[in-house]
């Protein structure tokens, strides 16, 4: 049985995790950092290092960029973890994929709230109202921390009951539904990335690595390192083309003294 002080830091932690993910980065959003915490709580930190660490694993790599949802693993490792009190480690991380899958809808419906946020941020800048814009961007972290503190909190309160419960009474078309907005969410952030990128001038390297995506079917740490090569060769190239121009420039001036 899980004690009222337990669930109280359980849920403090799935609240403030979210503002280091968003600032200080300081390690306390990781799933393998949750699953200690949480057992260490809960008595039982070797099962917590056990489920955080396999959830790590999972998502080595796995980032959320312009916009994509990702799964939420912190909170499925603090379940899991949670959980296990009354299941094996084995069982409770069965049960901590799918909530952290189950996480990508809230975050979805979480970022149509923050909207609110910017859209009066935006509004406070062109009127000016500097500090009243700044204090959109404090606002806007607690849909985030609520939208992983409820579900913990309910979960803590509940038992596993509550999430095989919540699973089973999402209709079909909502969860359809949240999965096309996170399918859209993801190319526009794609886009506006691009936006800022010398996609014009470097239109080959665009095609090069959707070539080898699409034929050759190589993986994106295989693409990342092509990439990284690629990237470093053209570097060398504008340095060496600079200092030709260089010395072209000194040589021309030289002969108009």
């Amino acid at each position: 049985m899980i004690e009222g002080w337990q669930i109280f830091l359980i849920t403090l932690y799935a609240f403030i995790q979210p503002t280091d993910q968003s600032s200080f980065n300081l390690g306390m959003s990781m799933p393998i950092f949750a699953g200690w915490f949480t057992g260490m709580v809960l008595g039982n930190p070797e099962t917590g290092l056990f489920i955080g660490g396999s959830l790590t694993l999972m998502t080595l790599g796995v980032a959320t960029y312009g916009g994509t949802s990702i799964p939420d693993t912190v909170v499925g490792a603090i379940v899991g973890t949670a959980l296990a009190l009354n299941t094996t480690p084995e069982l409770a991380l069965s049960i901590a994929i799918p909530v952290a899958l189950f996480m990508i809808q809230l975050d979805i419906l979480r970022r149509y709230v923050t909207i609110y946020y910017q859209h009066r941020a935006d509004k406070y800048v062109a009127e000016r109202k500097y500090d009243l814009a700044m204090r959109q961007n404090i606002w806007g972290i607690f849909p985030k921390a609520l939208s992983r503190a409820v579900p913990v909190l309910l979960v803590l309160i509940l038992g596993p009951q509550f999430i095989d419960q919540v699973l089973a009474a999402v209709p079909a078309w909502l969860v359809n539904g949240l999965k096309v907005s996170g399918g859209i969410i993801p190319v526009v952030g794609i886009g506006i990335l691009l936006s800022y990128l010398p996609t014009a001038q470097k239109y080959m390297f665009l095609i090069l690595g959707f070539l080898l995506v699409a034929y050759l079917k190589l993986p994106m740490l295989a693409v990342a390192g092509i990439g990284l090569v690629v990237a470093g060769a053209d570097y060398m190239y504008a340095v060496r083309l600079d200092q030709k121009l260089g010395v072209a420039r000194n040589v021309g001036g030289e002969v108009d003294e």
